[in-house]
């Protein structure tokens, strides 16, 4: 029949194209570290969570299980084993080399989802499936909201830097300017990207998202954070520095944010990049020196705790 030869047809097309893209992918990341898949030695445990105070978990690259007054936050949750381009029965794009230190079962409920940009380690749609519930509210940038509309969450807003919107979960949020780019495929041009300025009660917390040195985040410092979460991987080969920031790159961000405490994120999770993958923070320690004492989380599954 017609359509069971278009259907061949079809599935062979999609095999050969995948088969191709997976060789090129692998050609030209030849040269990149190919570490072996480990679990981490620790894991966050949610449910011995206080409802006042701040916690903050490190999952995984930018995923972290933030609570803050028992509101329970999540920032570019990506769980999935591998991220990229979804075609039939397989995904293009890299494989994560360390396993989220919590399981989306057991994951929490969680009230808000932060969408920095909709590249492929930032927004995975498998894992948005799974922590977005009707009720969930998600903050996203601009013309990115069309990608979790169709999980179905009642409030989807976008926000372009220097917007602050007040949230039904009673957390307030402002997009802060980053450098970076959005495009989540070639053709997205006018897909936005930013940090976040996290913020209920007495606490406040900036999540960087991904971005390259840029003095712009020295207006977080008017919000007075207590802790920076800042990416510190992906730049080498040196033309990546364009989009991302080195070691004491995000170092030097962080103290001019005047936050008291550092989350490093985006390292030692994917393997996006040339660089060994315990130099980023090996670096951003050397940096810190005698104030190494300020960087927190600095193994998957860590937890870090603020009470007033």
């Amino acid at each position: 029949m017609v359509w069971l030869t278009v259907v061949i047809v079809v599935v062979l097309l999609v095999a050969v194209v995948g088969a191709m893209s997976f060789m090129l992918y692998r050609r030209a990341t030849s040269n990149w570290p190919h570490p072996p898949y480990r679990t981490p030695s620790v894991s966050p445990n949610p449910a011995q969570w206080d409802d006042k105070g701040l916690y903050i978990a490190w999952i995984g690259h930018s995923t972290l299980l933030i609570r803050m007054d028992g509101v329970n936050i999540l920032t570019d949750p990506v769980f999935s084993e591998r991220v990229g381009v979804h075609i039939p029965f397989v995904t293009i794009g890299p494989r994560r080399h360390v396993a989220p230190a919590l399981s989306i079962e057991d994951c929490p409920k969680v009230q808000l989802v932060l969408l920095s940009h909709a590249h492929m380690d930032h927004v995975d749609l498998p894992s948005l499936r799974h922590v977005i519930h009707e009720d969930t509210e998600v903050v996203t940038a601009k013309k990115t909201s069309r990608l979790v509309r169709r999980f179905k969450p009642q409030n989807v807003y976008e926000l372009v830097p220097g917007e602050t919107i007040d949230l039904a979960c009673g957390v307030t949020v402002t997009a802060s300017r980053v450098k970076h780019w959005g495009s989540r495929f070639p053709w997205n041009r006018d897909q936005g990207y930013q940090g976040y300025v996290i913020r209920r009660n007495q606490w406040s917390v900036f999540f960087a998202g991904d971005t390259a040195m840029t003095e712009d985040v020295a207006q977080v410092a008017q919000f007075a954070p207590q802790v920076t979460c800042m990416p510190i991987g992906a730049y080498a080969p040196e033309t990546f520095q364009g989009a991302h920031c080195t070691p004491e790159q995000a170092w030097e961000m962080f103290l001019a944010t005047k936050a008291e405490h550092l989350i490093p994120i985006h390292h030692d999770t994917f393997v996006l990049s040339r660089e060994p993958l315990d130099e980023p923070l090996n670096r951003l320690l050397r940096a810190a020196a005698d104030r190494r004492h300020q960087i927190a989380l600095t193994k998957h599954g860590e937890t870090f705790v603020l009470k007033e």
